[in-house]
């Protein structure tokens, strides 16, 4: 790890992954695996969770449907496991101890993006139910022209609409595939999670094991705001009771990426 990147250097932008890292729903998703494996007499392998952790759920189907030894079944896995994450994540998400703290203070000095491997509606759904999503002026997902983490591209067209180099953008993630999409993007990174392995430690710049760790909230707290830092937009209003995700609902994510591209300041 080279801490000194992050507690040396104020980013421009600070991108944020969700599941694991801003809400709680990484449990949902490793419940929903299980729960359809077990419907295909699979039973589950004890290191399939942190294999899965981070993939986008049609590459997770595919994995799950070699595992149960029918790859033709990949769609049909597939649409099994986002039917039950939407059940279990209807079930009011809460933010990661520190999530709100952190979002708060880093969204008063530098715009904010979310770059997940989620379908946008859910990532949504769960940013509005914890309180988060009016920091966030993008919300990133896999679409035509972004391919999904651990690709670089979720994380190039989140510095591209929040005008800044990847170069001088912050991430903030908690699996390996993350991880590698930031990586490969060129951002620095900071890691978050309490076991996290060695592959993980070794190419973020900043590992904590939570995000209300003291040396991250004080470096947070004592950035400067930054040039682009101005009012956040808000792209809807955060609800009481936001709507609950269905089944092969879309939301409109912004402009499409070309992949590959870097942004230009």
């Amino acid at each position: 790890m080279t801490a000194h990147r992050i507690f040396d250097w104020t980013p421009q932008a600070v991108v944020f992954d969700c599941d694991g890292t801003l809400v709680d729903s990484e449990r949902h998703w490793e419940q929903a695996r299980d729960i359809v494996l077990r419907e295909h007499g699979v039973a589950v392998d004890p290191g399939f969770a942190e294999r899965s952790k981070g993939l986008h759920y049609t590459e997770c189907g595919a994995l799950m449907a070699r595992l149960a030894g029918r790859p033709d079944a990949r769609e049909e896995m597939t649409e099994q496991l986002l039917a039950r994450f939407r059940d279990l994540v209807a079930q009011r998400p809460v933010a990661v101890r520190g999530a709100q703290a952190l979002v708060t203070s880093l969204s008063r000095r530098a715009p904010l993006a979310v770059a997940s491997n989620c379908p946008a509606d859910v990532v949504e759904f769960c940013l509005r139910s914890v309180g988060l999503r009016h920091h966030f002026r993008h919300v990133v997902v896999p679409e035509t022209g972004v391919r999904p983490k651990p690709l670089p591209d979720p994380y190039v067209e989140a510095a591209r609409r929040l005008g800044v180099d990847c170069g001088s953008a912050l991430a903030v993630e908690d699996s390996i595939n993350g991880i590698k999409a930031a990586v490969g993007a060129g951002l620095r990174v900071i890691g978050v999670g309490r076991q996290p392995s060695r592959e993980a430690v070794a190419l973020v710049d900043l590992w904590v094991e939570a995000l209300d760790d003291p040396r991250l909230m004080a470096w947070a707290e004592n950035r400067p705001a930054t040039a682009r830092r101005v009012k956040a937009e808000h792209t809807g209003a955060s609800s009481a009771h936001p709507m609950v995700p269905r089944q092969g609902s879309r939301a409109q994510t912004g402009s499409r990426a070309q992949t590959g591209s870097r942004a230009v300041p």
